[in-house]
C-alpha cells in the first residue's frame, strides 16, 4: 500500500523527524527516572530559580499601568506665570515650537495659545518610518526646551492615559499656603530622583495678591462698615456703571468707571483710595482704617473629598513610571506632616494600584477554581497539588523575557500572566492524567510516570511550540500600535518556555513526593485512629500536612539537625 512505499522528499524528512522525536521521547522516560532519584536537587533548582527571578524583577524590573505607545506625535505643554499676558504666552509657545522644528524627525508643528500658556503638537511621523523611538526624540526635545526661560515646559510622549504625566501624588491639607510650602519642598527632593523629569505642580505658580486687613474697631468708630469699604474696593477694581452712550453706529454702550490698570497693582495708590462715611459727607483714606500689603497667594484652590489639595506630577525618563512613583512615595512618606495633612496617589499611579490589585484577586480566584475542577477530574485532593505548585514556575520565564525585551510589568503583561496560568496547567494535566491511568492499571508509580512521559512528550512539546509560534508575530510587533500588545505575548512566550522545561522535570518529582507523603499521612492516621479518638487523629494528621506544605516541618528538622551537630562538636571538644 501507499503507507509501505519508500518515502521521498518532504515525506522522508518528516519520517526522519518523527523517528528522532520518538527516540527523544524514549530518552525523556529515563530523564524522569533520573529526576525522581535526584528530587531534592530538582526542588532546590526550582525554588532557587523562582527566588532569583523574583529578585531580578524587584531589583531591575519596572512597572507601569499601560505599555508605552508610539503614536507618532509629541506634545509640549507651556505654562506661563499667572500674571503674564496673551502676547507673552504666544511668544513662549512659538519659541519652543521653533526648537521642535529643528529635530530631524519633525514633520510639522501645530500649536494653540491660552492666557495661561498653550500646547504644541509635534508630528514626528509613523514609528515604522523612522529609526528613533518617540521617547528618545522626547528626550532631545526636553534638552532643547531646558534652554528656554520664563515658562514651564513639559514634554509628553505617551497618550495612553491622556495628555497627563504618569507620576502623580496628591497632597491634602487645611491651609493652601502651608500646603504649597510642603509641596515645594517635596518637588525639590523629587527632582533628585533618577528618572524624574518635568516635575511640576497641578496649578500655576503663586500670583501676586493684594491683602487688605480692616481695623474694624476704628472703622466702626468713624461710622464705616465693612460693607462700605468693600463697596469702595469693588468700584476701584471691578468698576461701576455710571451711564451709557450711543456710539457712531447708533448702538447704546454701557459706561463703567474703575481705576487704571497701573493704579490697581500699586499698594500706595490703593492706600489713598477714598472711603465715604455714610451720612456725613466725609471722605477717609483707606490706609487710616486698614493695612494694605502685597504678597503671594495660590492662583487657584483645588478640593478633593472636601479637602484642599495640590498634586505634584512628573514624567519618567530612563526608568519605568512605577519605579519613579515608588521612590517618590518613599520621599513623601518621610515628610513630617502637621495634623490634618496627608498624601495619596493620583492619576495613572492610582489607577495602576487599583487595577493591579483587582487583577491579582481575579488571578487568585481563577487558580482556586482551577484547583476545584482538577479535584473533580482526578477524584483526589492531593493529585492537583503538583499542578498548582507548577504555576509559579512560569513566572521565571515571564521575568526573564520582560527583562530581555526591556519591558515592564503592566496591564497587558499581567493579562499574559493570567492566560499563562491555564496554559501551564495544561502540560501538567496531560502528564498526570496519563500517569494516573497507568496507576489504575496496577503499574508502579515511578514506572507509570516514565510511561506517561514517553506518551505525553510529543503533545506537550507540540502544543507548546504551536503556542509560541502563534504568539511570535505579536511579540515581534510589526506595525503601528503593536507595542501595546507586545508585553502580553512576551510574557506568554517566556513563561511557556521555562514552565515547559521545568514541568517536564519537576512535576514528576512533585507528584511522586506528594503521593508518598499522602500514603504516609494515611498510615499515620490509621495508626492514631486505633489508639485515639478518630476526630483527634484527623486533626493532628491534618495539622502535620499543613505544616509540611508550609515547609515549617522541614525548617524544624533542619534546626534540630543543626543544633544536634553543634552539641556533638561541643561534646568532642
Amino acid at each position: 500500500g501507499h503507507a509501505n512505499r519508500p518515502k521521498r522528499g518532504l515525506s522522508r524528512v518528516l519520517e526522519s523527524f518523527n523517528t528522532w522525536f520518538d527516540h527523544q521521547a524514549g530518552r525523556y522516560g529515563h530523564v524522569i527516572a533520573w529526576a525522581l532519584h535526584h528530587r531534592r536537587w530538582m526542588f532546590l533548582i526550582a525554588v532557587a530559580s523562582l527566588v532569583a527571578a523574583l529578585g531580578l524583577q524587584y531589583k531591575f524590573g519596572g512597572s507601569s499601568f499601560l505599555p508605552r505607545s508610539d503614536p507618532g506625535v509629541l506634545a509640549v505643554d507651556v505654562r506661563t506665570p499667572a500674571s503674564s499676558s496673551l502676547d507673552y504666552a504666544r511668544a513662549k509657545v512659538e519659541a519652543v515650537a521653533a526648537l521642535a522644528r529643528t529635530i530631524p524627525e519633525t514633520k510639522a508643528t501645530n500649536s494653540f495659545v491660552t492666557p495661561g500658556g498653550g500646547r504644541i503638537y509635534v508630528d514626528i511621523g509613523k514609528s515604522t518610518e523612522r529609526r528613533r523611538a518617540n521617547d528618545l526624540i522626547a528626550k532631545d526635545l526636553r534638552t532643547l526646551a531646558a534652554r528656554l526661560i520664563g515658562a514651564e515646559y513639559t514634554v509628553l510622549e505617551d497618550f495612553n492615559m491622556g495628555a497627563q504625566k504618569p507620576v502623580q501624588i496628591s497632597f491634602t491639607g487645611v491651609d493652601a499656603r502651608k500646603l504649597l510650602a510642603i509641596t515645594n519642598d517635596f518637588m525639590a527632593r523629587l527632582r533628585q530622583v533618577p528618572g524624574a523629569v518635568d516635575v511640576g505642580l497641578s496649578e500655576q505658580d503663586p500670583q501676586d495678591e493684594l491683602k487688605i486687613e480692616l481695623d474694624r474697631g476704628l472703622a466702626n468708630a468713624l461710622g464705616i462698615s465693612a460693607a462700605d469699604a468693600a463697596q469702595a474696593l469693588r468700584v476701584a477694581f471691578a468698576g461701576v456703571e455710571v451711564g451709557d452712550w450711543v456710539d457712531p453706529n447708533g448702538e447704546t454702550r454701557d459706561v463703567a468707571v474703575r481705576l487704571a490698570p497701573e493704579d490697581r497693582v500699586d499698594a500706595s495708590n490703593i492706600e489713598r483710595l477714598p472711603i465715604a462715611v455714610a451720612g456725613s459727607g466725609l471722605i477717609v483714606p483707606l490706609d487710616q482704617i486698614a493695612t494694605v500689603t502685597v504678597g503671594k497667594g495660590p492662583s487657584q484652590i483645588q478640593h478633593a473629598d472636601g479637602k484642599r489639595t495640590i498634586s505634584v506630577s512628573a514624567n519618567a525618563q530612563g526608568r519605568s513610571s512605577g519605579e519613579v512613583t515608588t521612590d517618590a512615595m518613599k520621599i513623601a512618606r518621610a515628610i513630617d506632616f502637621p495634623p490634618g495633612y496627608g498624601i495619596e496617589l493620583a492619576g495613572a499611579s492610582k489607577d495602576q494600584q487599583q487595577v493591579f490589585g483587582a487583577m491579582l484577586t481575579a488571578l487568585a480566584y481563577g487558580v482556586a477554581l482551577m484547583y476545584l475542577i482538577l479535584v473533580v477530574q482526578f477524584g483526589s485532593f492531593t493529585a492537583p497539588l503538583p499542578v498548582m505548585l507548577s504555576l509559579p514556575l512560569s513566572l521565571i520565564g515571564v521575568v526573564m523575557a520582560l527583562l530581555a525585551t526591556r519591558g515592564t510589568l503592566n496591564l497587558m503583561s499581567l493579562i499574559g500572566v493570567i492566560m499563562l496560568m491555564g496554559l501551564v496547567a495544561k502540560n501538567a494535566i496531560l502528564l498526570l492524567d496519563a500517569t494516573r491511568v497507568q496507576e489504575a492499571q496496577g503499574v508502579p508509580r515511578e514506572d507509570a510516570l516514565m510511561i506517561a512521559g514517553r506518551k505525553r512528550f510529543r503533545p506537550i512539546l507540540m502544543t507548546t511550540i504551536a503556542l509560541i509560534a502563534g504568539m511570535l508575530p505579536v511579540a515581534v510587533g510589526v506595525g503601528e500600535g503593536s507595542e501595546f500588545y507586545r508585553p502580553m505575548a512576551v510574557a506568554i512566550i517566556g513563561g511557556t518556555i521555562t514552565s515547559t522545561l521545568l514541568t517536564l522535570l519537576v512535576i514528576p518529582c512533585f507528584y511522586d513526593s506528594i503521593e508518598i507523603s499522602r500514603d504516609r499521612a494515611l498510615a499515620k492516621f490509621h495508626a492514631r485512629e486505633a489508639r485515639w479518638n478518630p476526630f483527634f487523629a484527623f486533626v493532628v494528621t491534618f495539622g502535620e500536612a499543613v505544616l509540611t506544605l508550609l515547609m515549617l516541618r522541614s525548617l524544624w528538622r533542619l534546626i534540630r539537625r543543626g543544633t544536634g551537630f553543634v552539641f556533638r562538636r561541643a561534646a568532642h571538644v
